[in-house]
């Protein structure tokens, strides 16, 4: 199984878009069980007296025009141990990776990544906190995530086999 951690800075739009797109698309395929997915944020903006804030509403509407629910998910914050516990962090732009560098101190194994690294594309995942464009931000998720999945199927079936 391969462990995967979506980051982005409050963890209530992108990331648990992404967990929750990802989810989905691995279904559709038929390959949810070679996944582990979750996400987290590098900040501690929404998360007060230790309880994260619900996925912001227009990210659960964008899910929801999907056929996707997000019930539940709740903003947590990365932790240093995350990274001996994931196979790969996902981060959705650049200051994510710098945030998420500062938590975690390095990367000697490789897995820090920008989400959108494996597309045609490449770049960062705009966040509609600040554009208001969930549907662009949908788009480039779901984008990502077919192109994560496309790069790690092979690589989960040949660590099952293992």
């Amino acid at each position: 199984m391969i462990r995967i951690l979506f980051i982005c800075h409050g963890n209530i739009c992108r990331s648990p878009m992404a967990e929750f797109v990802f989810r989905q698309k691995a279904a559709e395929r038929g390959v949810s069980p070679l996944f582990s997915v979750s996400s987290a944020a590098t900040s501690t903006e929404e998360i007060w007296n230790g309880v994260g804030n619900p996925v912001y509403p227009p990210a659960q509407r964008e899910l929801k025009k999907h056929g996707i629910t997000c019930d539940g998910k709740r903003a947590v914050q990365v932790t240093k141990a995350d990274y001996d516990a994931y196979d790969y962090l996902l981060c959705m732009d650049g200051s994510n990776i710098r945030n998420l560098m500062r938590i975690i101190g390095s990367d000697p194994a490789g897995k820090v990544h920008r989400f959108m690294e494996p597309t045609a594309r490449g770049g960062d995942v705009a966040d509609p906190w600040y554009t208001d464009r969930f549907d662009i931000t949908y788009r480039d998720i779901e984008e990502g995530c077919e192109a994560w999945l496309d790069r790690l199927i092979p690589e989960a079936r040949k660590k099952g086999a293992e």
